[in-house]
């Protein structure tokens, strides 16, 4: 019997171990493997709009040669090109590892050739970064990288009018960091090498710049210092300035009489078509004042025109100036409400948008209609063929800028919702059953003002979570319409809630009921945000934003801060 029972134990074992090897193996097959990269080349993106809100443009070039030709660089969008004034448009730039663009340049010798350069032209806290200058030389269809791949931020890109070798580039350089391929940048080899000449190696590089159409080798530039943390913004500095050179940029002469000193922040330049003795400065100075500046004798000296500046976000978002090559001392500046002004820069009136969206970035002109105005903005491209009373907007063009995106369980066809830069938080299906396929038509607006991260609930595509910038939460019932605003409030003996510019939220998988919101703590609702339970207390580390290095050092209370165009900080972010 003992023998017996040992075998029995014996045989047990030995089953036991066979079954466990073969579970092993069979575990060991069939165990997830590493992404095989092949199985996924014969997926495709496709585009599934919106364009009834567009996004942010941040250059316009116009071919002189065939007016109905354009080119509009996106802020977060890269470049679309049209051969039909507008009627359709193609992506030109999908193709290259960078999709924020700052500006883009048709060689005058060459309408074939187009510059680019990447990055875009702004100081906000939502603003993409490049990898240097671009050519084509077949009208958008390829394009090669001709180098700065370290600028990150491109303004403004001139070819020589009689030499197509000769390029300046005006480079401000990284936002977030020092150093870069930042300043005035100039090549005689058509972009195969370049030379530094303007500009200090940390914080200060070159926004603008314009040539006198008589003397393409008189350069006049300006320089910005300026420098971006997670914590705080600081808009200018003194090695700020204006400049002019004489021999095509190799040497500059600081330009001095009639200037303000101090600190300068982001300045525009334009000069006269009309009389290129005239030149104009729109300049930021500290605590976001400033004016528009003018020279009547080839920048010798200067006359301050009126207190003009751009606001709203701050100038640092906006500030370019464009003079009319149709009118003498007609100028546009560039602000969430386009200014005009028909005397030089004495007095600014906002122009008429009542049927046009704000936040205003570049202008360009039709040399054989001087009733007309294309003009870019945070929603889209826009013209006008009466100087600006009425306008006419491209949507035709889906290059909204979203931060973040959600999807909901609806059927047959789930819906997609993001929220976006200065364009509301939108909403439109991910796919239809209409033969013309997905239409601006689609897609609505579900909550005003900027949109951030939205959510919905598993199970009830009615119901959907949206907000406005820094935390301001609402709650969306999509089939009555009915918006409440459930943002948490600190009690009466607690201190004010800093949430993010994006701040997040997040609905639970377990109970559709429950989601989760932070500020500097996280909260918690288990009634879709009618009521708030605190979860911790405050998760950040608390500090002074003003007292951390910027510019890497400690500043004073003086020093060019910009508050409004900071973010709040010490904050939960995900």
């Amino acid at each position: 019997m003992k023998h017996t029972f040992t075998l029995l134990i014996f045989t047990l074992l030995i089953g036991f171990s066979i079954t466990s090897e073969a579970q092993r193996k069979r575990s060991v097959e069939t165990s997830p493997k590493p992404y095989d990269s092949e199985l996924f080349d014969n997926l495709k993106f496709r585009n599934i709009g919106p364009a009834f809100m567009s996004g942010r443009i941040a250059d316009l070039a116009i071919d002189p040669t065939n007016e109905s030709v354009w080119y509009v660089a996106v802020g977060s969008g890269g470049v679309w090109k049209t051969v039909n004034a507008g009627t359709t448009f193609k992506p030109v730039f999908d193709d290259q590892p960078v999709y924020s663009i700052g500006c883009v340049t048709i060689d005058p010798n060459n309408p074939y050739t187009i510059w680019v350069g990447t990055g875009e032209n702004v100081g906000g806290r939502h603003a993409g970064f490049g990898d240097g200058v671009y050519r084509s030389t077949d009208g958008g269809a390829s394009w090669t990288n001709m180098g700065l791949k370290d600028s990150e931020h491109i303004s403004k890109i001139i070819v020589h009018p009689d030499d197509s070798d000769v390029i300046m580039v005006a480079s401000q350089g990284p936002l977030w960091s020092p150093g870069g391929d930042r300043g005035f940048f100039k090549s005689t080899d058509g972009g195969n090498t370049w030379t530094k000449t303007l500009g200090d190696e940390f914080y200060t590089g070159v926004t603008d710049m314009v040539i006198d159409p008589r003397d393409p080798n008189r350069v006049y530039a300006v320089t910005w210092e300026h420098h971006r943390t997670v914590a705080a913004w600081m808009g200018g500095g003194k090695k700020s300035r204006l400049y002019l050179s004489e021999d095509g940029g190799d040497t500059w002469t600081q330009l001095k009489t009639g200037l303000p000193e101090g600190n300068w922040g982001k300045t525009g330049l334009a000069i006269s078509p009309i009389n290129p003795d005239v030149l104009y400065a729109a300049i930021e100075l500290d605590r976001t004042k400033g004016g528009v500046w003018r020279s009547a004798d080839r920048g010798g000296s200067w006359t301050k025109m009126s207190d003009a500046v751009a606001g709203a976000t701050g100038p640092h978002y906006y500030q370019e100036i464009y003079a009319s090559p149709h009118k003498f001392d007609r100028l546009y500046m560039m602000n969430n409400t386009l200014m005009k002004s028909e005397d030089g820069g004495k007095t600014f009136e906002n122009m008429d948008e009542t049927a046009k969206h704000g936040d205003n970035h570049a202008v360009a002109f039709k040399i054989s209609d001087p009733n007309y105005l294309l003009v870019g903005t945070d929603g889209g491209v826009y013209e006008s063929f009466d100087l600006g009373a009425s306008w006419r907007y491209m949507e035709n063009l889906p290059v909204t800028q979203f931060y973040k995106v959600a999807v909901d369980d609806a059927e047959p066809f789930y819906n997609v919702y993001g929220g976006t830069q200065d364009n509301s938080t939108q909403g439109g299906p991910s796919r239809t059953d209409n033969h013309h396929g997905i239409r601006n038509a689609d897609w609505k607006v579900v909550l005003d003002w900027d949109g951030h991260q939205p959510a919905t609930e598993p199970g009830n595509p009615n119901i959907m979570y949206g907000q406005r910038q820094q935390g301001t939460l609402s709650r969306m019932d999509l089939a009555t319409g009915e918006v409440i605003d459930i943002m948490p409030q600190p009690g009466p003996d607690e201190d004010f809630e800093r949430y993010n510019w994006d701040a997040p939220i997040l609905v639970s998988p377990h109970d559709p009921a429950t989601i989760y919101h932070g500020s500097q703590r996280l909260w918690k609702s288990s009634n879709r945000g009618d009521s708030w339970t605190s979860l911790s207390g405050d998760l950040t580390r608390n500090q002074e934003r003003l007292a951390l290095p910027i510019m890497g050092r400690t500043q004073s209370w003086d020093s060019p801060w910009d508050v409004g165009a900071m973010s709040n900080f010490n904050t939960i972010t995900s």
